[in-house]
């Protein structure tokens, strides 16, 4: 049932913004009749405002024809590591989890944190969340990468320009109709008291679980759930998801490479710089998209570089 759920919120996404698109088409149509026959400049602003309404949704449904890979349509795993650099890389990450948090609030996607360290000072270690909702992986498939900050560090009693980076990982939610096979030879399970903020310690046993895939090295984790039992059934989930997109990944790289004889982009591969210091702008290094917006961008306001980038791929 959870499954056709998915598929009915997938769907009527669709259908919903079709007829939101027909309606203003008519609305706009009469507006400018009205405008023509009683000579009224107000109908006629109004069907301008229409047609920028209508112009918005169908850019809204260009960008949807993007998404067409199998995985689009599911929700988005997602994980925040902080690079080097102690202090000043965890409140980067989280920085970094604050903006897709917003962006996640502002596109009516829920978010679930599954497994966090959190930084001694700031931030975060690592972070690990679930953004559920239509088309969550594929609008955010392409924030894999390291993300590089600039900046006056808050953190620097002499107000020093501070460097700092963060690396995203992006994978989709699969469901059981999804056949991935997975060794329990080449599994390490670990078990580990989750803990909070400050350190201290949410329970007194070792309920989160942490997974290793040893042959392709992928590790997930998880201490949402109360019990030990609830957190593997989550992390193999996570794992699964992970496992999948690997493969999917690896089949695209070998058609790529046959195809044209390109270079594939390594996991680590910068993409994104946020400068804040000594002047304010956020570049795309794969599209050259830039906004001198930096902090509307890190409020959650990532809708031109996800869609920059949608359109790069598709080219």
């Amino acid at each position: 049932m959870s499954k056709l759920n998915k598929e009915k919120a997938t769907l009527e996404s669709v259908v919903n913004l079709y007829l939101d698109l027909n309606s203003r088409i008519e609305d706009a149509v009469v507006l400018l009749e009205m405008a023509v026959q009683e000579e009224s400049e107000e109908d006629f602003e109004e069907a301008k405002s229409e047609v920028k309404a209508v112009t918005v949704l169908l850019e809204e449904m260009e960008t949807k024809r993007l998404l067409g890979k199998e995985t689009d349509p599911n929700s988005a795993y997602m994980s925040i590591n902080s690079g080097a650099g102690g202090t000043e890389a965890c409140d980067w990450a989280g920085m970094l989890f604050r903006m897709y948090s917003r962006y996640a609030d502002a596109s009516g996607y829920k978010l679930e944190v599954l497994e966090s360290t959190e930084g001694d000072e700031a931030g975060f270690k690592s972070v690990t969340f679930l953004v559920e909702g239509p088309y969550a992986h594929g609008f955010l498939k392409n924030e894999i990468g390291v993300h590089r900050l600039v900046r006056i560090s808050p953190f620097d009693s002499n107000a020093r320009r501070h460097t700092s980076f963060a690396s995203v990982f992006v994978w989709p939610e699969v469901d059981d109709s999804i056949e991935v096979d997975i060794k329990t030879e080449d599994l390490k399970i670990d078990t580990y008291r989750a803990s909070g903020a400050g350190g201290q310690h949410v329970n007194t046993t070792d309920s989160a679980v942490r997974i290793t895939h040893i042959p392709t090295g992928t590790v997930v984790q998880c201490q949402k759930e109360r019990s030990q039992h609830g957190n593997r059934d989550r992390a193999m989930k996570m794992l699964k998801a992970a496992i999948y997109e690997l493969e999917m990944k690896k089949l695209q790289a070998e058609k790529e490479e046959a195809a044209s004889g390109k270079k594939i982009n390594e996991w680590g591969s910068q993409i994104r710089s946020y400068v804040l210091h000594p002047y304010k702008m956020v570049k795309d290094h794969r599209t050259n998209h830039e906004s001198g917006s930096a902090e509307k961008v890190l409020d959650g306001d990532l809708k031109g570089f996800l869609e920059a980038e949608l359109k790069r791929v598709a080219k």
